[in-house]
């Protein structure tokens, strides 16, 4: 039976005397590689703060190894739980290797320095990320992709067994977004208990293990996304008319979104025939050319 080391037991979670989550469960899955969609202002942001303790629950309880979140010390948490938050701001004038160094903090103590083990772990996160040739640049000259990755090579450093990432794609070109996943996934096969929150649905459904869909601060549906993304679930979230098929790569469903694709056909149609009969072009059916 697979256990859940990280688990939100009926959480409330708000701001400014808002509340956005209302007595919400979730069990995050050991060695999976959970994702959760949702439309915008549904509370997925929300969820991954208050599992990280960065926003602390109005009501229930977040649980990390059967022990609430709210008596671990900060480097306790730190050392389990990595977060890749939605938006970050690097202090003026670092460069990259030094942010990614950041990462070692919560390893580092009174007695313990800057190690081997460090330095092996930053090195290791800069080359999965490819930020190599950016390793002596300043962040605050960067690109918004490359500062993207920087971040995520900061959290990778860390070494956390469990990894928390918001919007974790943002800012990357189609490219890097995938090359991303594919390491997640790589990191998630070895062990690695992956959340991510992602806009993408397809990417949703290719890489995750479990599937979380939200909607107005509530779990409407979870499990693999072959059960998971329908039709019907995609109307209901999301309010888009779509069809799901399974993508020719991986078999895992692929969204379609219909919209106006009927009506815009239909549309084309109707001016080709009114053309057709403007110029004498227009055929009656069975008849040939003499």
């Amino acid at each position: 039976m697979t256990t859940a080391r990280l688990r939100a037991e009926a959480i409330s979670a708000g701001y400014d005397h808002t509340t956005i989550l209302d007595a919400l469960s979730l069990d995050v899955l050991d060695g999976s590689f959970t994702v959760i969609v949702g439309p915008n202002a549904c509370g997925k942001s929300t969820l991954l703060r208050a599992l990280t303790r960065l926003l602390p629950a109005t009501g229930g309880h977040v649980l990390l190894d059967g022990r609430a979140i709210s008596t671990y010390r900060p480097k306790e948490i730190a050392r389990e739980l990595g977060l890749l938050p939605q938006t970050s701001v690097a202090p003026d004038g670092i460069t990259v290797a030094d942010l990614v160094a950041r990462g070692r903090y919560p390893h580092q103590g009174v007695l313990r320095r800057w190690s081997p083990e460090d330095e092996a772990a930053t090195a290791a996160a800069i080359a999965a990320t490819e930020i190599t040739d950016l390793s002596a640049r300043r962040v605050d000259a960067l690109s918004g992709g490359q500062r993207q990755r920087v971040w995520v090579a900061m959290a990778l450093a860390q070494q956390a067994s469990i990894l928390l990432l918001d919007e974790p794609t943002t800012f990357l070109d189609i490219a890097h977004q995938i090359d991303l996943m594919e390491l997640f996934t790589d990191l998630h096969r070895t062990g690695t208990t992956i959340v991510a929150v992602l806009h993408d649905l397809n990417q949703a459904s290719r890489y995750a293990t479990h599937l979380v869909a939200m909607k107005d601060g509530r779990i409407v549906a979870q499990g693999e996304p072959g059960a998971v993304v329908t039709a019907d679930l995609v109307d209901e979230v999301f309010g888009l008319s779509c069809v799901v098929y399974p993508d020719p790569v991986t078999g895992t469903p692929t969204v379609a979104p219909i919209g106006r694709a009927k009506e815009r056909a239909a549309s084309i149609g109707r001016t080709q025939s009114t053309s057709a009969a403007a110029d004498g072009t227009a055929r009656v059916p069975g008849a040939t050319e003499s």
